[in-house]
Parts: C-alpha cells; sequence; structure tokens
C-alpha cells in the first residue's frame, strides 16, 4: 500500500468545533442528577471537586450531604478543628485531600474574606487546587470558559481525536489540555465541561464502550477505526506493595477499646487505628501478637478474631487482629516508646469524633460483633 493510500484509510478527525452541540444536547437529555451541580456556590463545589479526585460519584454521594452539614459554610470548615474534619473525612480515604481542604478554606478566610477567588491563578495557589480544579470549580460555579482534564474526559478526547500516546508523560498532557481548550464553546462552557465528564463516566467507558449509545459516534475517530479499546495507551500501573501486619483489639471490661495514633508524616497520617506492627520477614503473626501483648502486661495467648484486607493506591494490607481482655487499671504499655504518637481508650460510641479511616474500620467491625458494642458506618 502506498503512502498516499495509508493516508486516504486514516479515519478523519473532527472539527473541535463540531463537539459542543450534540454533546450538550445529550446531556439535557441524560446527564446526571448530582448535588454539586446547578447551584451557584462555589464552597460546595469545591468540597466536591475535591471528594471526587480519585473516587467514585456514587462514594462521594454518600459522605458529600453529611460533610457539609458538618460543615455547611466554608467559615465553618476553616474554623474547626483538623481531627474533626478527618472525622468526617473517614471512609472517604486518600486523607490528604481532606487536609488540603482544611488548609484551602482557612487561607481563603485569611487571605480573601472567606470568598473562594474567581481569578485562577489565585484559586490554583491554594492547597490541593491544581488545574483540573480550577477548572471545574469556575466552569462549575461561574461559566468561565476553562477547560478540564480528569481520567474521564482524557478518556473522551483521546478517542475522539485518536490521540497516540501515554497521557501521563508532558507532550501528550500537553495535546489534550489544547484540546479541552479548543473544543469548549463560548456558551454554557460550565455545562459541557460536565456533559463531558458524564459521558466518560456512562457511554465511553474504558472496557466495552457504548459507543452505539454515543452521541459523538458518527464523529469518533477511534470507532471509525474500530479500536476504541486501544485508547488511550496508558503507562505502566503503579507497583503495589503488599504488606502482612498484626494487630490487637485490646479490651477492658466496660466494653472501651485501645487506639493509637499513627505518625504525623506518611500514609494515614495522623489518624487513629488499633496497635499493630507490619510482620519482619520469616516472623510468625501468633509470636509477633504475643510480643505486642508483652508490651502492654499481658501473658495471655491472644484469640484470632479476622484477617481483614485493605488495598490503597500502592500499598496492600494484610492484617490479622488478635483480641484479649485487660485489666481495667491498665492504662497503657509500660514501654510507650513505639506508640509515642498517642494512645486512647474508646468505645464505639465515641468512633464518628475521630478520624478512623476505613482500613482501622475493617479491622474494628468484626471485633465490636464479637463483643459488646457495634462500629457506627
Amino acid at each position: 500500500m502506498t503512502d498516499e493510500n495509508s493516508k486516504a484509510a486514516a479515519p478523519a478527525l473532527p472539527r473541535p468545533d463540531s463537539i459542543a452541540k450534540p454533546l450538550l444536547a445529550w446531556y439535557g437529555r441524560e446527564g446526571r442528577t448530582l448535588p454539586w451541580r446547578d447551584i451557584d456556590d462555589p464552597y460546595r463545589i469545591l468540597v466536591s471537586e475535591i471528594m471526587l479526585q480519585q473516587t467514585r460519584v456514587t462514594t462521594v454521594l454518600r459522605y458529600y450531604p453529611a460533610f457539609l452539614e458538618r460543615f455547611p459554610t466554608l467559615a465553618d470548615l476553616a474554623a474547626a478543628d483538623q481531627e474533626d474534619v478527618l472525622a468526617a473525612w473517614s471512609g472517604l480515604g486518600f486523607y490528604r485531600r481532606a487536609r488540603n481542604l482544611h488548609a484551602c478554606a482557612r487561607q481563603v478566610v485569611d487571605r480573601y474574606d472567606g470568598e473562594v477567588p474567581r481569578d485562577p491563578e489565585e484559586l490554583g495557589s491554594l492547597p490541593g487546587i491544581g488545574r483540573y480544579t480550577v477548572g471545574a470549580i469556575l466552569s462549575s460555579a461561574h461559566n468561565a470558559r476553562l477547560p478540564i482534564l480528569d481520567g474521564n474526559v482524557i478518556r473522551v478526547l483521546t478517542r475522539l481525536f485518536r490521540i497516540p500516546g501515554d497521557p501521563g508523560t508532558a507532550a501528550v498532557s500537553r495535546r489534550l489540555w489544547q484540546l479541552a481548550t479548543d473544543v469548549l464553546p463560548q456558551n454554557r462552557p460550565g455545562d459541557f465541561n460536565q456533559a463531558l465528564m458524564d459521558l466518560g463516566a456512562t457511554v465511553c467507558k474504558p472496557i466495552a464502550p457504548l459507543c452505539e449509545q454515543c452521541p459523538l459516534a458518527g464523529l469518533c475517530a477511534v470507532r471509525a477505526a474500530g479500536n476504541a479499546e486501544d485508547f488511550p495507551n496508558a503507562g505502566r500501573r503503579t507497583k503495589v506493595t503488599f504488606v502482612q501486619r498484626v494487630a490487637l483489639f485490646l479490651e477492658k471490661q466496660d466494653g472501651s477499646f485501645l487506639l493509637v495514633r499513627r505518625p504525623a508524616d506518611g500514609l494515614l497520617a495522623g489518624m487513629w487505628e488499633l496497635p499493630g506492627r507490619e510482620l519482619g520477614d520469616g516472623e510468625a503473626p501468633e509470636r509477633l501478637a504475643s510480643i505486642l501483648c508483652g508490651e502492654f502486661g499481658l501473658t495471655i495467648r491472644p484469640d484470632l478474631v479476622v484477617t481483614s484486607e485493605h488495598r490503597f493506591s500502592h500499598r496492600h494490607w494484610t492484617t490479622r487482629v488478635y483480641r484479649a481482655r485487660v485489666e481495667d487499671e491498665c492504662s497503657g504499655p509500660a514501654d510507650a516508646s513505639h506508640w509515642s504518637e498517642g494512645l486512647r481508650w474508646t468505645c464505639a460510641g465515641d468512633l464518628e469524633k475521630l478520624a478512623v479511616p476505613e482500613a482501622s474500620r475493617k479491622t474494628l467491625r468484626p471485633c465490636l460483633r464479637a463483643s459488646r458494642g457495634s462500629l457506627p458506618g
């Protein structure tokens, strides 16, 4: 086949200005009804966008109303203690987002009199707010003509325009940002951005896209070529580290149990969990459980309650949880050097007030079922 024939066989690419009309018409019929849409409150949109980073809409819908009930205004969030913010965020994961949102609220109060800035550069200077979040907030709240580029939009654009290469590379990313700008209409850019996200989430799926339902099917270059699932050409997946752990559920007669605070830096920083440790190479879980019990002056053999699994973005925890009763006068370990971040005897009813991540809740639920209490959530 000659070069001329090869070029003739390549699917035609759509004009950027041909996208908006059919997509907005589809959005009017099929767009999702979400509580952060069709409002002009930048704070509520800000909360939703931070929650939606690396989290499914269905998950956010479970937490968004309760979070806003607890912190109904930006000023309320700024005035709150970080422990309260993390407690309200518990279960959503990626807790750095909660810390950034809290810091963002405080800076908006200090620097902008409590008003979320409308200037893209000022908004982008706040903690946890990158280019995508700037565009999402300002286009939604103020109909600003600013592009967005998240995973859904990347998938739609790479397929529409048949963009090769890894979107994580600088060159492809620049091209996609330019396309995200080029396709934006002068009218209703906020609705258009939301429509792009909805299309990627509900129709232009990573696997088995519903091309026959797509309003842009007649414009899509990869559909014409018949290889939609080959795009985008994602890079290598993040390597997952598998970690074996042991934890103790130490319970007093009154039903209270011991939690320890994680270090101030790193994974789940400053949050509460059962006392525990990672297993060393070749170390038996029962032996480590006995060693941990010994640190609390216990000579009994603890009982295995559950083996809990929890996956982070880059780590997978397998935690064996052992249960033991302690005397009511027990205040903590004789040597607290391993637990220097803090210890706390608590009960099931107080957990909603504490920053307890889902990884910890998975270890607590079966223990509390086996005991007197139950775990909220």
